[in-house]
């Protein structure tokens, strides 16, 4: 069985190229609403802000319209992990904000997604923070042409069970991407390394665990959106768009590429 029988997207460089013009339009409005968000805004306040910055950089929204979700971010506070639907909601100090964002440019799409906190939090939640971005940057930098998928999926459990005990969402997982948003494979945030599709050169992926401070277990709200912890412990989301060239990995929807979390790492970068 190939790779296009299984439904895995395979890219040119050119077509990276175009992923990565798509990326870079979500990198700056992720960068453009989180200098934004503060108390007394509402999550629709700043949905309207980035599908303006959207449209004006030449792109158009990844999620508005999928499947009916009516935003162009997905806006998630407190115990809501994913898929918040930006309205009416006014942000509090003390709130915690994941912000999920996608756009498409000449049919190329790029997704990614951080976690802000508004004031004051706990250093619990500070440590949440922490654990999830790293574990996202863990993930990207264990994967290596020939690998595996699971090698990602490994590497994110791995950092984050090292680091305390946290919940790890397993319904939820990261996935291919590139002329359409989710594509296969699954990219899931648990598993045993060697195992799943081959990373090749052209395939792009987006990893994003989503890491809660307690019970991992969630529900969905009656908007069939909103993910929320059964417990009501808080949870945070990072994602990023990537791929993987002859010299390392390539983070599409980074600014510098992905350039100086990898190198900390001591992963080889693998952009221009």
């Amino acid at each position: 069985m190939g790779w296009r029988d299984r439904g895995v997207e395979i890219k040119t460089p050119e077509q990276i190229e175009g992923m990565r013009a798509a990326g870079l339009v979500v990198a700056r409005t992720l960068e453009l609403v989180t200098d934004l968000a503060r108390p007394g805004l509402t999550t629709g306040e700043l949905d309207a802000a980035a599908e303006s910055h959207i449209r004006g950089l030449g792109a158009t929204p990844s999620f508005l319209g999928y499947h009916g979700f009516t935003g162009s971010l997905c806006v998630s506070v407190n115990d809501e992990v994913v898929h918040g639907i930006p309205g009416s909601r006014v942000l509090a100090d003390g709130d915690l904000v994941s912000i999920d964002c996608g756009a498409i440019v000449d049919g190329w799409h790029g997704d990614a997604a951080t976690t802000i906190a508004l004031g004051e939090v706990s250093d619990e939640i500070r440590a949440l923070m922490t654990v999830t971005e790293e574990s996202l940057w863990r993930g990207i930098g264990a994967a290596r042409l020939g690998g595996r998928v699971s090698d990602i999926s490994h590497a994110v459990e791995s950092y984050v069970a090292s680091q305390g005990d946290y919940g790890i969402l397993e319904d939820y997982t990261g996935h291919g991407i590139g002329s359409q948003m989710h594509q296969p494979p699954d990219v899931p945030n648990y598993g045993r390394p060697g195992r799943g599709p081959k990373l090749v050169r052209g395939l792009a992926l987006a990893v994003e665990p989503m890491i809660t401070v307690g019970s991992p277990d969630v529900d969905v709200l009656e908007d069939e959106w909103t993910v929320v912890t059964t417990d009501g412990s808080w949870a945070a989301h990072y994602e990023h768009t990537f791929t993987l060239t002859p010299d390392g990995a390539w983070v599409l929807t980074a600014l510098d590429g992905g350039r100086a979390r990898l190198e900390a790492l001591g992963v080889p970068y693998g952009g221009d």
